[in-house]
């Protein structure tokens, strides 16, 4: 199975939090899960905890690399550019990635948040979906410290309602 690729200080374990979600469920394909989460305008539609999503400079509804973008989430307004775009094809997995931010550079609140997600089809007729996120800052290691954690089960709901999105859409095709 593949691996998220890391940029240069958002390493896991050299950062304030680290959350790991995956899943892998039979009977639906990386091409059918894809557009879910590459269309950033769809997040709010099956995960609660996204709002507000907007593009800047003419970009959007899809992430592409180096396309800016604001959403709401766990409380945070995220400023973020994607830095990873790789839509799934021939054998390979789809890959999406973003740095996001909060709050103003040098402040105490600041956070900042390397959120990857990583989509390939499996043998047997299954698609994993693993996303992952490191974050930087006092805010990241105040929420690393709350249990239950609140990222690891955010995160969770998102990967649940984004495989139920994708089956409503099969069933419905």
């Amino acid at each position: 199975m593949n691996h998220i690729y890391w940029p240069e200080g958002y390493e896991p374990g050299f950062t304030e939090n680290f959350v790991s979600n995956e899943v892998i469920v039979a009977g639906l394909s990386a091409a059918q899960i894809w557009p879910l989460l590459a269309i950033a305008s769809n997040w709010p539609s099956y995960y609660a905890n996204s709002a507000n999503i907007r593009f800047y400079d003419n970009a959007g509804p899809e992430l592409a690399n180096n396309v800016r973008f604001y959403f709401e989430t766990f409380g945070f307004p995220v400023e973020a550019r994607c830095n990873e775009y790789q839509a799934p094809a021939n054998g390979e997995p789809g890959r999406v990635a973003w740095h996001g931010w909060a709050g103003e550079e040098g402040a105490d609140d600041r956070l900042d948040v390397h959120h990857a997600w990583l989509v390939e089809d499996l043998p047997g007729g299954r698609v994993r979906v693993l996303t992952q996120e490191t974050q930087k800052g006092k805010p990241a290691t105040d929420l690393a410290r709350t249990k239950p954690n609140p990222m690891l089960n955010g995160h969770q709901d998102w990967l649940d309602g984004l495989v139920q999105a994708a089956r409503n859409a099969a069933n419905a095709g």
